[in-house]
């Protein structure tokens, strides 16, 4: 038990998966997991643990933004062992050829500012995803009906931005979407020697102003969870 999760020891896996929303982590759980057990309540961020595919699994909410998910993949890996994170969750798009409902797999992530910025003082760190598991991830993908692209992302510490500059160079430099957590997750997970994952779905678009319904994304969302747990275990 930790601050923020009050799951026991031996209530989490070695592989979680983390949705911004705790809800998300209840629909996912509800859907893909047996014996699936609710495991974590603390501060509402949800989290399950049960069986896909005789593997065992928990998903665990991360909330919003890079301090929120620092907080949860720190107590994950650092008093969980926890040693694969898959960050499950949407995304806005920022390239003409992505479209929504596309899945994204980050094999970087750029940034302005995350909690670990500190520690490197005048070094740009390159945060970047686990390569077995975005290979496992390219190989599930093939699987199912889906458009991937894999590429750099960008992590952004604002949700409400008002940088259109910003975002024209991230367009220009071929970033493919944004989102607000992955960058923090794959540095923790370089200073752990853990393996992270970010797998997202296009939920809306910075260039066409495209968005899926507001009672839809779980659907929507359904391949890319499924290609998360096929790369966890590949």
């Amino acid at each position: 038990m930790t601050i923020h999760i009050g799951a026991k020891d031996g209530d989490i896996a070695d592989v979680v998966l983390m949705p911004g929303d705790p809800y998300r982590a209840k629909w996912a759980a509800e859907i893909f997991l047996t014996d699936a057990k609710c495991i974590n309540e603390v501060r509402g961020m949800l989290g399950f643990t049960g069986m896909w595919n005789d593997k065992r699994v928990t998903f665990q909410g991360s909330g919003m933004g890079m301090p929120s998910m620092s907080i949860y993949a720190n107590e994950l890996i650092r008093d969980y062992n926890v040693q694969t994170l898959i960050r499950i969750g949407s995304c806005g798009g920022m390239q003409p050829g992505v479209k929504v409902r596309d899945v994204i797999l980050a094999m970087t992530a750029s940034t302005i500012a995350s909690p670990s910025s500190t520690i490197f003082r005048e070094v740009n760190f390159s945060p970047c995803a686990n390569f077995d598991l975005l290979a496992g991830a390219v190989q599930a993908a093939k699987t199912i009906d889906v458009d991937l692209h894999v590429g750099g992302i960008y992590s952004s510490d604002t949700f409400y931005d008002e940088r259109p500059d910003l975002n024209e160079q991230m367009q220009r430099h071929g970033v493919l979407g944004v989102e607000m957590e992955t960058a923090e997750l794959y540095t923790l997970a370089a200073r752990y020697n853990r393996r992270a994952l970010a797998v997202m779905t296009v939920s809306d678009h910075l260039l066409t102003g495209e968005a899926l319904p507001a009672d839809e994304p779980e659907r929507s969302f359904g391949d890319m969870v499924d290609i998360a747990l096929k790369a966890a275990f590949a």
